[in-house]
């Protein structure tokens, strides 16, 4: 942020190709190019670079050498690494949470709940994509989730791990779309929270998030199969 509170304008193209790449805009193992990124934004090179470093570290693209920067590729083995990770690691938070989350804690996921109902799961101009908007509810829902954990270490991983999840989450919502009850599992998580129920909060959420990598791995071709055969 500037010193006015304003985002820099490192900080807007960072927001810009964060965004095109969640929502697929910017396919897995896409280049991007600085000539091309800086005239497309109106930014000078050394705004784009720190745009991009930026992603790498958040493990939404990769630093290649001689080639520059280009969108992190998706692969089965990835998948399965990702969520085998995010299942162990988004568990421990979630459990921190119920020990040390209060009841501003339970009011926030409350709240992120109702954010999340609320908002329209696929674009309008796009049935096979998820809208903007719930995109950024759902993530919101999430954060919430493991908000009340105090270790930020921890969250600091277990966010980095969502972002990386997001690519995954792209290509999974035209194939399981009809076939799961998404909002029964994010009410689920809610339930256990109101009561109080860590152990079937942290399995509400493991198999939450086992079942978009279910969605991809049980499809005889997919374009992520199509990347990780390439």
């Amino acid at each position: 942020m500037s010193r006015s509170g304003a985002p820099t304008r490192a900080e807007r193209v960072h927001a810009a190709l964060r965004a095109d790449i969640l929502a697929g805009r910017l396919r897995p193992g896409a280049r991007l190019p600085f000539a091309e990124l800086s005239a497309q934004h109106g930014a000078s090179m050394g705004v784009v670079r720190e745009a991009l470093t930026r992603l790498a570290a958040e493990g939404l693209a990769e630093s290649q050498p001689q080639y520059g920067f280009r969108v992190v590729p998706v692969s089965v083995d990835d998948l399965r690494h990702l969520t085998e990770a995010r299942c162990a690691i988004e568990t421990l938070v979630l459990r921190q949470a119920f020990a040390h989350g209060g009841v501003e804690w339970e009011s926030n996921v409350l709240a992120a709940h109702h954010r999340l109902g609320r908002s329209p799961q696929m674009a309008a101009d796009d049935p096979d994509r998820l809208s903007d908007e719930w995109v950024s509810a759902h993530s919101a829902f999430h954060l919430a989730l493991l908000s009340g954990c105090p270790n930020p270490r921890l969250l600091a991983v277990a966010a980095s791990l969502r972002d990386s999840a997001e690519l995954y989450r792209r290509w999974s919502v035209p194939l399981g779309h009809g076939h799961r009850d998404v909002a029964g599992e994010h009410r689920a998580m809610l339930e256990a929270v109101l009561a109080h129920d860590a152990d079937a909060g942290a399995a509400v959420l493991a198999e939450h998030i086992q079942h978009t990598t279910d969605v991809l791995l049980e499809q005889p071709a997919t374009e992520l199969g199509d990347t990780a055969r390439g």
